[in-house]
């Protein structure tokens, strides 16, 4: 069974999924993995974030879905917005990586280190290039697949082969290369599921080709925003928090440590290669499958500061540290819902001559691949894992029960799904993230609230939530969020 995310049962699943993968990983049946690989902020495997997929990946809990068992439910439609897959490292940080690689060939001396060192120095080859760029690796594309399947199974009617190959299924994707291979993989999945094509080339005896538009409008909102552009990407101060953590005493810390690991000196380790080291641990997990020798250069206190560092910026720099934050997601939110009204709302308009409804049927499913940016934002504007008190520079010691960790929350494949279910009281709206149920802000009472609730809860936003207002207009509303 898995937990209903109230705010008092944040902390318990945190908990809990942490001590679930320290099982799983002591198991002889899943792969080495480090005992590090739940923190890696938006680097996390999927199946290390949620840990019972590292024993089964197809494994499905129907119990999810929880229309009222009063009432005789059926799913009509669901609209899901899910981050693409494993990916490189950035060219940027496949730089980093090229000078780290470099220090440790050249300056790291052995002394009492094991040998995870002389395999860094002798052995371990420096195998990324510019050109890879945060292009979808494969275990990307098999995220996504697999993620499919899952979905499929718990919506057999909605994300059915059939609707895939009549095109009753709207695919949309950011124009990044690893979104636009994300979404193929997904539609692949949804084949295979079926048993049809393999790698999305044919199905059965036809030829089947991919169905997806590029929009970027809707999946990198961020970029067009204005206000969020100049009011936070490029504004220095409103990332203080984040250069206040890197220079301080916790990051001094695990950058102390390092250097002592590899008798370097302390200054040619700087906090950006230090960061580079835990982050290539992660690529060398999420790529290869590989517990790389890189990981042993941090202990699970090192590597809670360092997820916390990543905290730290996703939520001053794509959550609720500044209001345009959530702002900027209002073309995907009002988009959203134009699909869920379609939906959810009550279709028993009957013409007289033909005695059958004059509203045509909703599509069965609506699919937008995107990046944490595109659903950080989205969560934050509907008011989820918001903790009572912010994160700082300077309350770490007072943030390890908190609800916002990117490690859960936007992993590889994370995904956010609405589902409408058509119910003998009216339609109602389930929210799932990451395959588990979250209950909306405001309607704590139920997992699948009526939809005219909903609505009624996010009325400000439907009526207002203006891009060219939020994002063109003036700076008022778009300092820090204290009010958290």
């Amino acid at each position: 069974m898995f937990p209903v995310l109230l705010p008092a049962d944040r902390v318990l699943l945190t908990a809990a999924s942490l001590l679930w993968t320290r099982l799983f990983c002591s198991s002889l049946s899943v792969p080495d993995i480090p005992h590090i690989a739940t923190y890696f902020g938006t680097k996390t495997r999927y199946e290390d974030a949620y840990p019972h997929l590292l024993q089964d990946v197809s494994s499905v809990n129907t119990s999810v879905l929880r229309p009222p068992a009063t009432e005789r439910c059926s799913p009509v439609h669901l609209t899901a917005v899910i981050r693409h897959g494993s990916r490189y490292p950035t060219a940027k940080n496949i730089r980093r990586i090229q000078r780290l690689s470099e220090l440790v060939r050249t300056g790291a001396s052995r002394g009492s280190a094991g040998s995870w060192l002389q395999e860094l120095q002798s052995r371990w080859v420096m195998w990324y290039t510019e050109d890879m760029d945060g292009q979808l690796v494969m275990k990307g594309r098999d995220d996504l697949r697999q993620l499919a399947k899952r979905l499929s199974v718990l919506f057999p009617s909605l994300l059915s082969e059939e609707n895939v190959r009549r095109r009753r299924i709207t695919f949309l994707t950011s124009s990044k290369h690893r979104c636009v291979s994300s979404v193929e993989a997904f539609q692949e999945g949804l084949l295979l599921r079926g048993g049809g094509a393999r790698g999305g080339a044919r199905g059965g005896d036809s030829e089947v080709e991919y169905s997806h538009q590029v929009d970027d409008e809707l999946m990198r909102f961020f970029d067009r925003c204005r206000g969020y552009v100049e009011g936070v990407e490029n504004n220095l101060t409103a990332l203080q928090e984040v250069e206040k953590f890197k220079h301080g005493e916790e990051m001094e810390g695990v950058r102390r440590r390092m250097t002592e690991r590899l008798n370097l000196h302390h200054e040619h380790l700087t906090p950006d290669l230090v960061e580079a080291a835990f982050f290539l641990c992660s690529y060398e997990l999420s790529i290869k499958s590989l517990h790389s020798p890189w990981c042993f250069l941090f202990d699970d206190h090192d590597a809670k500061v360092l997820e916390y560092k990543s905290d730290l910026k996703h939520y001053w720099k794509r959550s609720h540290g500044h209001v345009i934050n959530g702002l900027s997601s209002c073309p995907l939110f009002h988009h959203i819902f134009r699909n869920l009204d379609k939906a959810g709302r009550p279709r028993r308009c009957v013409s007289v001559v033909s005695l059958r409804s004059t509203e045509a049927s909703p599509e069965p499913a609506s699919v937008l691949v995107g990046h944490a940016e595109t659903l950080l934002p989205l969560l934050s504007l509907l008011g989820l894992h918001k903790d009572q008190t912010p994160p700082t520079a300077d309350n770490y010691h007072l943030q390890h029960g908190r609800s916002f960790r990117a490690s859960q929350i936007v992993p590889y494949a994370a995904n956010v799904v609405f589902v409408v279910y058509d119910c003998e009281r009216g339609p109602r709206l389930q929210l799932l993230v990451n395959e588990m149920p979250v209950r909306f802000p405001g309607l704590d009472t139920e997992d699948a609230p009526l939809y005219r609730d909903v609505r009624a809860a996010y009325r400000h936003l439907l009526d207002g939530c203006d891009f060219h207002k939020e994002c063109e207009g003036t700076m008022v509303g778009r300092a820090p969020n204290i009010e958290l």
